[in-house]
């Protein structure tokens, strides 16, 4: 029996738009095409390539997994289980970094992961000086893909936080997306978050680990009234205002993603 790319939007067990992309995926085709073409009577080759992939995604996988590629900022981002996939709300933190940083400005992104913080910056601020680390070899290899995919400069560093820096000139933005999420919480059993690397998802600990590091060490590598923003959970922000009033920031304040919830908070390093 003849399958054509109408029966498999018609019949498929997925979401819509699901089962769309994964259709583009395993034909080699994009979304006008899809629309253009779809009568055509697949392959047996094509009809099973698809098929695996929707197997992979009944399973739980993560779509940008499956596909390899998640978009971020407007910017294409390769992406696999080396790395944490990039979401719409660590868009704040990239704008409001990109709004701190003074013309020819340094800023550095701890926890790069895909890269998508620091390739996003090195794109829309082309003047910047953009410095990235990553404890993970792998997840590092992945955002220099992406650096050089999407044309843009960016260093790299393999670092545990701040051990690699200890030469290097101080920033006047350090913007971060730490480990969060608290050792045992059931979000970290549920949906995508399975499949993602759990060390860029959990801090093993309370939540706020990482964020107690970024914050007492980010002082010796700022530039006088230079900023630190961080990522955080939805219930966090007023935690990580304590932490950066506790350690002497300035203008502490979180600010809201699209969803209205603290996504991000930071402060200014007093002169």
């Amino acid at each position: 029996m003849s399958v054509t790319i109408a029966s498999l939007q018609r019949q498929s067990v997925l979401d819509a738009l699901d089962n769309r992309v994964l259709l583009c995926h395993a034909l080699g085709l994009n979304r006008i095409a899809l629309i253009t073409q779809s009568e055509r009577v697949l392959t047996d080759e094509e009809a099973q390539r698809y098929h695996a992939l929707v197997q992979r995604r009944v399973a739980g996988e993560p779509i940008a997994y499956i596909v390899g590629r998640r978009e971020f900022f407007g910017l294409p981002f390769e992406v696999n289980n080396a790395v944490l996939i990039p979401r719409p709300d660590t868009e704040l933190l990239v704008e409001l970094a990109m709004d701190r940083l003074p013309a020819k400005g340094r800023v550095l992104d701890m926890g790069t992961g895909s890269g998508a913080i620091a390739v996003s910056l090195a794109h829309t601020r082309k003047d910047a000086e953009v410095t990235a680390l990553d404890v993970s070899q792998d997840a590092l290899a992945v955002a220099r893909r992406n650096a050089a995919a999407n044309n843009v400069r960016v260093t790299f560093l393999q670092s545990d936080w701040y051990a690699a820096l200890a030469d290097t000139a101080p920033f006047d933005v350090i913007a971060s997306n730490p480990p969060y999420i608290a050792n045992g919480d059931r979000h970290l059993s549920e949906g995508d978050l399975r499949y993602e690397p759990v060390g860029a998802l959990t801090d093993h600990a309370d939540g706020l680990s990482a964020l107690r590091i970024i914050i007492s060490g980010a002082p010796r590598h700022l530039k006088p009234q230079g900023w630190l923003l961080m990522e955080h959970g939805y219930d966090q922000a007023e935690a990580v205002r304590a932490l950066l009033t506790e350690a002497d920031y300035a203008e502490v304040q979180s600010w809201r993603d699209l969803a209205g919830i603290e996504r991000v908070s930071g402060g200014r390093l007093k002169a």
